[in-house]
């Protein structure tokens, strides 16, 4: 029950704001999949127009098939990953998603720095988010000190990449929004419904954020709690 204990509620408002962001952004994500776009443009041919106008004509776009909301871009391959939805989708949800995962490619050609943070701390996140918890445990239930220690010491790898991804996610954000208006390939009147698309998606990564760091903290307690003992 080590992980059921009664200091779970120090993570209860992340798991409250995890689950409104995920209801939200698939809501409106649906919701704006159902309005087309007066462009009349598939996702797919936006991203690779702004891909073009940023003279980024190495990047490939492929479709996927691994589910709504999969889209992203891969930068060891130069690859942006769209979902069939996305890909061939002729909506506002479309335009943005694809647009939004355009400005990661750009932030890429650009060397934008917490990019390239996020990007150089990954394996040792990776790392660290999963041998945290069963450092931690062994520490906990044997009593070592160190051990549990060095399980937050590896978590915090992993809260730290979290809080970098914030303004990544939010940089890209903002690139598709001015791309997609200044290129034309959204209206005045269709720059609200988009922006709504993006948040509801960058709140997806303040929730796990926040569950991240309340996580650490949740540790932390647990830590001096078995130290008290």
């Amino acid at each position: 029950m080590f992980f059921w204990d009664y200091t779970m509620v120090i993570i209860l408002p992340a798991l409250f704001l995890a689950m409104y962001a995920q209801t939200k952004v698939h809501g409106t994500f649906n919701k704006y999949l159902r309005v087309p776009a007066q462009s009349g443009l598939t996702g797919a041919q936006v991203a690779r127009a702004l891909l073009d106008r940023y003279n980024l004509h190495d990047v490939r776009i492929e479709m996927i098939n691994t589910g709504q909301l999969s889209d992203h871009y891969d930068p060891r391959s130069k690859t942006l990953r769209l979902s069939p939805d996305v890909y061939n989708g002729r909506t506002l949800a479309s335009l943005g998603v694809a647009a939004h995962e355009t400005g990661h490619a750009i932030q890429h050609d650009v060397g934008y720095l917490p990019l390239a943070l996020r990007n150089s701390i990954v394996p040792v996140a990776n790392i660290g988010s999963q041998a945290a918890f069963p450092l931690f445990f062994l520490g906990f239930l044997f009593g070592s000190e160190n051990m549990m220690y060095i399980g937050i010491f590896a978590f915090a790898a992993a809260v730290l990449f979290q809080i970098i991804t914030l303004p990544v996610e939010f940089n890209a954000s903002n690139r598709a929004i001015e791309a997609l208006e200044s290129e034309g390939f959204i209206t005045r009147s269709e720059v609200v419904p988009v922006k709504k698309v993006l948040s509801a998606a960058a709140l997806t990564y303040v929730a796990a954020t926040l569950m991240a760091v309340l996580q650490l903290v949740r540790l932390l307690v647990l830590a001096g709690m078995r130290r008290d003992e």
